[in-house]
């Protein structure tokens, strides 16, 4: 089948931006991130998107494809019943070079939360031990990628308030928050329960439908809500 594909072009050396439009045939089952690498490899070698893994696992692929957040590599052409694919970077965040953006207020937010364990006290003679039902309460939470496809979805972050430590950091908060064998949730706690914490949710769930790892992220930041009113 023929596709018409427009690409987001941005140079930062004269701060203009563009779309590109290619033309390609392609199969049914290819994968966006296939005909990106096609277009790039056979016609345009300028085009700078990132990629690393291409089997969702990576998340450096994180384009918005027809308006919605996806990983390239994720998306078959088929599923986007459209002949016409319009890819942009996704949204939020300051664009460097075309399909790559700076990730620097992703990441900023991640590490408010402070997304690694944090030994309780007093630390165990052996191992930390934990129960299989103690596991299943965040094991969902564990799943994330780190891809920013939910955090840029989120309106709130995305054309109100970049100070928004957004969806994925609520997800790794949730991980260690309620890991039964982590001690550090007295300092995780007072970045949640702030002007731009967990409050500037709304519960759109755009974060739910842009993760690519199909993570319930608004339940998980419906369990943090809880978990501060209760504790603070």
């Amino acid at each position: 089948m023929q596709v018409t594909v427009e690409v987001f072009r941005y140079d930062p050396d004269t701060d203009e931006s563009r779309f590109d439009t290619f033309v390609r045939e392609v199969d049914p089952k290819d994968r966006v991130l296939d005909v990106m690498m096609a277009i790039k490899d056979e016609e345009d070698g300028t085009i700078a998107f990132r990629k690393s893994c291409a089997h969702g696992v990576c998340g450096s692929c994180a384009m918005e494809i027809n308006g919605l957040n996806c990983l390239a590599c994720q998306v078959l052409i088929q599923d986007l019943k459209s002949k016409r694919i319009r890819i942009r970077p996704i949204k939020g965040m300051k664009v460097l070079r075309d399909l790559i953006v700076d990730m620097e207020a992703f990441f900023a937010g991640l590490e408010k939360v402070k997304p690694y364990f944090i030994p309780g006290e007093p630390a165990p003679a052996t191992e930390y031990h934990q129960s299989v039902k103690d596991r299943a309460i965040f094991d969902e939470t564990t799943k994330c990628i780190m891809c920013g496809s939910c955090t840029t979805s989120c309106p709130s972050f995305r054309w109100f308030n970049r100070e928004f430590i957004g969806p994925a950091a609520f997800v790794k908060a949730h991980r260690f928050i309620f890991d039964s064998r982590d001690g550090g949730n007295e300092e995780r706690l007072g970045v949640l329960d702030d002007k731009n914490g967990l409050w500037r949710c709304h519960s759109i769930y755009n974060c739910t439908d842009a993760c690519p790892r199909e993570i319930d992220i608004t339940k998980a930041i419906g369990d943090l809500k809880r978990y501060v009113v209760i504790h603070r």
